[in-house]
């Protein structure tokens, strides 16, 4: 199952409102509100790597408040 652990960068005043847009989404496993250059980070989960695409591209990024992303894609070792 493809996972990947994106770091969100929020306008101003709207850090919880992504948050609680996030902890409402099926495929999100966890977040986490930050201290520093990021505000949140989330760990999501798809079932293959065509949907974990069209998540991060059509969904996430898309969320009303959300002003930057940076994605880390894990992979098996």
């Amino acid at each position: 199952m493809p996972e990947a652990f994106v770091l969100f960068k929020t306008q101003p005043a709207h850090e919880r409102d992504v948050y609680l847009s996030l902890m409402n989404h099926e495929s999100v496993a966890e977040v986490h509100a930050l201290y520093g250059e990021f505000d949140l980070l989330a760990r999501i989960s798809a079932d293959d790597s065509s949907t974990l695409t069209k998540l991060l591209m059509a969904q996430f990024r898309q969320i009303e408040g959300v002003k930057d992303t940076q994605t880390l894609i894990a992979v098996e070792y």
